[in-house]
């Protein structure tokens, strides 16, 4: 049990870390607010939960149909080109956020935005299958894996955002926003390129 639970939180490490789409936005926001960051994140881990039931249910075989796939990864670039442009126009936004425009921030709008782009992120479904596979081949418990899973992911977006955003009196609002423009250029690569792969490739 322990070892299923050490080498799921390692594997959620390895998918949390990285930097994507979704790290890039969670920085972004985290700059700004911390429980909006945090929002983001959840909702992006909500959807990886979703997917994950769907393929212990036995949904396999659609989960990995082609078509499937390939419809989710065109929404994905589309979703990812508004997101890269949200950002963009709001590149000049102050830091420093009123208190008040804090407390009314739509956070069911946040975690529904990361629950959606990562929904329609085929290389979501593609790295869950792997996870089911590894964990089958060497004979894991799937529910202390999936446990030490959701504990290091869901401890990477509540860390990583507060780190950042307790970080954010060292940067000045011109450094914030080249930050903005890069991730939104960033996020536009990312829509770019998962298009080719969908339509091209």
């Amino acid at each position: 049990m322990l070892e299923s639970f050490s080498e799921g939180f390692l594997l959620g490490l390895g998918a949390a870390t990285p930097i994507g789409p979704i790290n890039i936005l969670i920085m972004n926001m985290a700059l700004k607010n911390y429980k909006t960051a945090v929002a983001f994140g959840v909702g992006a881990m909500s959807s990886d939960i979703l997917y994950l039931a769907l393929i212990l249910a036995g949904m396999i075989s659609f989960l990995n149909s082609p078509t499937f796939l390939d419809i989710v990864g065109i929404f994905g670039s589309f979703f990812l080109l508004y997101l890269a442009y949200d950002i963009y126009k709001n590149r000049d936004k102050e830091l420093q956020t009123e208190q008040k425009a804090i407390k009314t921030k739509n956070l069911a709008k946040i975690y529904t935005k990361g629950f959606f782009l990562t929904l329609v992120n085929p290389y979501t479904i593609i790295f869950w299958f792997s996870i089911a596979g590894y964990a089958a081949n060497k004979d894991l418990d799937i529910a202390f894996t999936l446990a030490g899973m959701m504990s290091s992911i869901l401890l990477w977006v509540t860390l990583m955002p507060y780190i950042v955003h307790r970080s954010k009196h060292k940067i000045s609002q011109k450094v914030s926003l080249y930050l903005s423009l890069f991730s939104s250029i960033i996020l536009f690569g990312f829509a770019i390129s998962l298009f080719v792969d969908v339509v091209f490739l």
